[in-house]
């Protein structure tokens, strides 16, 4: 018998099975100083406890992302730490903001699982639900990974892929801000005038600038989170992979396109759902991210005259620049370069 952690393959998953994940995670203003230095992000209300308080929060709240992160990466060694891919989400919710001194743990719940036709790997469908020092639920989503299997021969779970929700219903969002004055609101300090109504439906945003990332700031990136997945890590057997190297974690791409993202979309500074979203290909060290956006749709959120919602594309391409919005080939199929596609609600100053 050994007492270290293999890691759970596809085969030692079962539906309705609940993982009460290990280690609970206390948030630092070391944490968010580290975050802010390895993607950048400028959004006001997280930059700035003056700011924020003047508008109605108690002080910065942590960025969204890096709450969203530090709740998956605890998944991972029960989840995927023998994952080919993670697929995609869906039904992401953020409820309530976390500040410097929480504490954030994780529980998930198998609500799907389907062999895959080659009979060596599987995707599994998780719930995840992440809650602060108070039992409060501060995050909750959906996301499938593809899976190995053990033993080819083994038995596979009965299949059930779960009905997957197109968007998360804008009337369901919102939670995690509070009644803002929006007077106090200074948008010469959060760098643009553009409010919620100066944005349309069917408006693309090139965000012009560029990231090349570093070997050094993915891994270091991975690590902040407690993301223990070999494919991001371990070189030695990499080597021996279908790349031939370690793969980027896909929420460093997921956070170098949101803070690409502030340039032309300054006060969005709330995601407020995770509609969907597709990891289209790898991330490797040395490429330089781009990203753009499309409005999707636009939303009042009911009892709310301080801020309206954004349903946005978030598309990120690497080594070639946004100009002319890459996304899908007249086939249908993703474009060379595209390397990400996310659905999301902002939130921003009406």
């Amino acid at each position: 018998m050994t007492k270290t952690n293999p890691g759970n393959f596809f085969e030692d998953f079962r539906f309705g099975q609940i993982l009460t994940h290990a280690t609970p995670r206390t948030l630092t203003e070391g944490d968010t100083a580290l975050y802010m230095s390895l993607y950048g992000p400028r959004f006001a209300v997280q930059s700035s406890d003056e700011f924020a308080r003047a508008i109605g929060y108690p002080r910065s709240p942590v960025d969204d992302l890096l709450l969203f992160h530090v709740v998956f990466g605890k998944t991972v060694p029960d989840v995927s730490l023998n994952a080919i891919a993670n697929l995609g989400y869906a039904g992401g919710r953020f409820l309530r903001p976390a500040y410097p001194g929480d504490t954030l743990s994780t529980v998930s719940e198998v609500i799907g699982l389907k062999e895959n036709s080659n009979r060596e790997t599987g995707t599994v469908y998780v719930r995840s639900t992440g809650t602060n020092q108070r039992g409060e639920v501060v995050l909750e989503y959906i996301r499938w990974v593809m899976v190995r299997k053990r033993d080819k021969a083994s038995p596979a779970p009965e299949t059930v892929v779960p009905e997957l929700p197109d968007r998360v219903d804008p009337r369901e969002i919102g939670g995690a801000v509070p009644q803002l004055d929006i007077a106090a609101y200074n948008l010469a300090e959060a760098g643009a005038p553009y409010r919620w109504g100066d944005y349309e439906a069917g408006e693309r945003i090139d965000h012009v600038d560029g990231m090349t990332l570093e070997e050094a700031e993915h891994q270091m990136a991975t690590r902040l989170y407690q993301n223990t997945a070999k494919v991001h890590f371990n070189q030695h057997t990499e080597a021996k992979g279908r790349f031939g190297k370690r793969i980027v974690y896909g929420g460093v791409t997921i956070s170098l396109a949101r803070a690409l993202s502030f340039n032309g979309m300054n006060n969005a500074f709330h995601i407020a759902a995770i509609n969907g979203g597709r990891h289209v290909a790898p991330l490797f060290a040395g490429d330089t991210v781009y990203a753009w956006s499309e409005v999707l749709e636009k939303a009042e959120l009911p009892g709310r005259t301080d801020v309206g919602a954004l349903r946005t594309r978030l598309v990120a391409v690497k080594n070639q620049d946004c100009s002319t919005f890459p996304f899908k080939t007249e086939g249908g199929g993703y474009a060379d370069g595209v390397i990400l596609d996310l659905d999301i609600w902002v939130l921003l100053p009406r």
